[in-house]
């Protein structure tokens, strides 16, 4: 059923999936995405974004924008969401796109636990969370796809990541602006392999993609 709580933003959302081209079916799940959230952020502040209407916005939206810039990938892909907070863009990402398989990461136990109590209560088979710094994250194999919003520079972003990549991987990174000296700040052997403005229903403010792979 869908979420008569909040009738406003289940509307804008429907909205919003309908501009990304994505199947409004999705609706409710991600409303049940934000009921959780916005239940757990009253005792644990998970989000500095209160009202469900702008969270639609700031981390649906936001999260959902970097689909159109995706790289190709395959079935059963695996990406890793390093710094995921509330899950955002991972845990977005694994519901709307059940044919990735998906890892949050992040080192504060409350944030874990909220996204292991989304994971299960919504039966996420492509996800899972690793708690703890992505220094300390060993995978078995390399991510093809590494991602992560508003991380403090690039040159950090990669330096904390570098081990769980591969050659072929792709770091993306979802920045709202970078200048040419973070941009010359990439560690030796990484470039900027594309860069792409995002388009955020409802949200006037500069969004970018940048993805990037070893040289």
């Amino acid at each position: 059923m869908s979420d008569s709580k909040h009738p406003h933003s289940e509307k804008r959302l429907r909205a919003g999936l309908e501009r990304f081209g994505l199947d409004v079916g999705l609706t409710e799940p991600l409303m049940r995405y934000l009921g959780e959230l916005e239940k757990w952020n009253a005792t644990y502040n998970l989000s500095g974004i209160k009202f469900v209407d702008e969270m639609v916005t700031r981390h649906v939206f936001d999260s959902l924008a970097v689909l159109q810039a995706l790289p190709a990938y395959t079935p059963g892909t695996r990406m890793l969401d390093a710094g995921s907070g509330a899950g955002i863009p991972g845990l977005i990402l694994a519901i709307v796109r059940p044919d990735l398989n998906v890892t949050t990461l992040d080192s504060a136990g409350k944030k874990a636990r909220f996204m292991r109590h989304v994971i299960r209560t919504m039966a996420l088979p492509n996800a899972e969370v690793f708690e703890g710094r992505a220094e300390d994250h060993q995978p078995a194999e390399p991510y093809p796809l590494i991602i992560s919003r508003a991380f403090a520079s690039l040159a950090d972003y990669i330096g904390v990541t570098e081990h769980l990549g591969g050659p072929d991987t792709r770091w993306l990174s979802m920045k709202a602006h970078v200048d040419t000296a973070e941009k010359a700040g990439l560690p030796a052997g990484f470039a900027i392999e594309s860069t792409h403005r995002l388009l955020v229903p409802g949200l006037d403010e500069m969004r970018q993609l940048l993805i990037i792979r070893a040289a």
